[in-house]
This record gives C-alpha cells, structure tokens and sequence, in this order.
C-alpha cells in the first residue's frame, strides 16, 4: 500500500501547486482492491506526505491508527461502492469552477473529454459538507457522470485512476476560467 499512499500524496501536491485547493479544502482517495487510501481531515494538500494517508476498507473500518481521514470519507465510500470502474476519487474547492457552483451557476461543456453530449455539468443540490445527505446526492448522481459540481460547495472528479479524476478536476476549472473569461468579454 505505500505505493498507493505515495501517489495519494503526489496527487495532493499537484492539485495544490495547481490551485485548485486553497487552504486546507479539498480532499481526494484512491481505492485499491477493497482498500481506500484518502487524504487526511484539517490538512493542506500541499502537506499530505505519505505517512499522512489514511487507510480505511471500502466497508468504512479505519485501518490507518491514529490517523483521521477527511470529513468526506462518506461521500468517498459511497462512490466506490456505487461503481466498480471508480479508482480515483477528486474533490476541490477550486476558484473560478466553485464560483460558478457558489453562484448557482452551471458549467457549460466544452470540447476536451470526450463527445459534447448535454449542455452542462450536472450540478447536485446544496447539502452541508461533510453530511451524509450530501454523500448521498452525489452517490445517486455520480451513477450516470464522472465530474458533477456541488452547489455552493465544490468539484467532483471520478476516474479509472487518481490521474484521470486529477485531468477531470482540473480540465472544469480551466473550462469555467475560459467561461468566465467569455462571460466577462461579452459585458
């Protein structure tokens, strides 16, 4: 597992360095057979070192002592146990894609990933961080999508590997840099 751990902390890193997670927001895990590696509770990205990492089966038992993993351990969880394909989870708090989420507004799609098929991403309804009410409308949301913003609160990135969710989160906050560039252009 410290393979794993130590690309949970690479990852971390990266999302810092890239400033999608100012502060100590945002947090993201990786799941390796029945095993999930997250970030821990009240810790910067940019200071998860491996030893840091907290091991916790996909049931919720905390394997990790002494350790907390994030208040979004729930949210996690619930994911991996809702698909299969999922190994990489990613949660930011990142600007210009959480403004659109704090103001209600809705990420149009542009090219990038893929096929443009629908408008927008899927914005779930505002639940409080951290609640099992929120883990639960992103488990039912996530079925159907691989990015979905969570309204005055975030961005949501799943992949087959920690570096597709890692490509994803950061290919929505560029994409609402580039609508808010437009938006602001068009005024």
């Amino acid at each position: 597992m410290y393979q794993t751990k130590k690309k949970v902390a690479m990852a971390s890193q990266y999302i810092y360095k890239q400033g999608l997670a100012p502060g100590k927001s945002s947090n993201l895990s990786i799941r390796k057979d029945d095993i999930v590696a997250i970030t821990p509770t009240l810790t910067s990205l940019r200071d998860v070192e491996s030893e840091s990492v907290v091991l916790v089966r996909v049931d919720g038992e905390i394997i990790s002592e002494g350790l907390s993993p994030s208040s979004e351990l729930e949210l996690h969880l619930l994911i991996y146990q809702e698909r299969s394909d999922v190994q990489g989870i990613v949660h930011t708090h990142s600007p210009y894609a959480t403004g659109f989420a704090l103001a209600g507004e809705k990420i149009n799609l542009l090219e990038g990933f893929g096929p443009v098929n629908k408008s927008h991403l899927k914005m779930v309804d505002y639940a409080h961080p951290g609640s099992s009410k929120l883990a639960q409308l992103v488990r039912d949301s996530v079925r159907k999508e691989d990015v979905l913003i969570m309204e005055s609160h975030g961005v949501l990135a799943v992949g087959s590997s920690i570096d597709e969710a890692v490509l994803l989160a950061d290919w929505v906050e560029k994409t609402a840099k580039t609508l808010f560039v437009a938006r602001a252009l068009k005024k």
